[in-house]
């Protein structure tokens, strides 16, 4: 199995970001008990969710957010990119407001 890869551009300031993948990080622990934890601008994430083993990193730069990690294979792949993808829009949304993003 090789890498999965997501970019998600954006437009708002690199610490608005952080604070907002950091929610989302909170949200992923507390809803699928994933190990997220943030090193300056990079998160590393692990886990199991179903019958998937995660194991990634979330970074967030300027204008850009990615998250590469163990692909999980061809049955699994295309949810979880939908997933992460959806998740990184939502979370990455300049009209919702940090309160608005769900933690649980």
């Amino acid at each position: 199995m090789g890498d999965l890869t997501i970019e998600h551009r954006f437009t708002m300031s690199k610490d608005d970001a952080r604070g907002r993948l950091q929610a989302l990080g909170e949200y992923l622990q507390n809803k699928h008990g994933l190990s997220v934890s943030w090193s300056g601008d990079t998160a590393n994430v692990s886990g199991r969710y179903l019958v998937v083993s995660i194991e990634g990193r979330l970074t967030v730069s300027d204008g850009v957010a990615r998250f590469s990690g163990k692909d999980p294979g061809f049955l699994w792949r295309g949810k979880a990119k939908d997933y992460l993808e959806h998740k990184l829009r939502t979370y990455l949304d300049p009209g919702k407001t940090l309160g608005e993003l769900p933690r649980r």
